[in-house]
């Protein structure tokens, strides 16, 4: 059975740090890129990184120098460390898992963000 669960959310100050952690199971988490999206009320959802099995990344240009994702794939678990965080980064973040050239393609149930003072 495949699972993606995420944690690490919560609340946090403007300017404050934030961990996500996702942890995978039910697949080959190597054949997969990972990644982080992020729905806001009233707003489209964006894809916020991704990251493949040997390291290469791509990032929202509005979260570039401030979130990091990497993966741990002896543990099946990506991560996003989220720096200098802003209240437009208030969101439901959801991992997400894909693997390129099928139609695989899994979702956690999202882990709540909010950025206020």
């Amino acid at each position: 059975q495949v699972q993606l669960v995420e944690s690490g959310g919560g609340l946090v100050q403007p300017g404050g740090p934030l961990r996500l952690s996702c942890a995978a199971s039910g697949f080959t988490f190597d054949d997969y890129v990972m990644g982080w999206y992020r729905q806001a009320p009233r707003k489209e959802g964006e894809l916020v990184a991704t990251i493949i099995s040997g390291g290469s990344t791509y990032y929202l240009d509005s979260v570039k120098g401030r979130f990091t994702i990497s993966r741990d794939n002896a543990k099946n678990t990506v991560y996003l460390q989220m720096n200098s965080l802003k209240p437009e980064d208030t969101a439901v973040y959801y991992c997400d898992g894909r693997q390129l050239g099928t139609y695989n393609n899994y979702w956690g149930r999202g882990t709540q963000v909010t950025v206020s003072s």
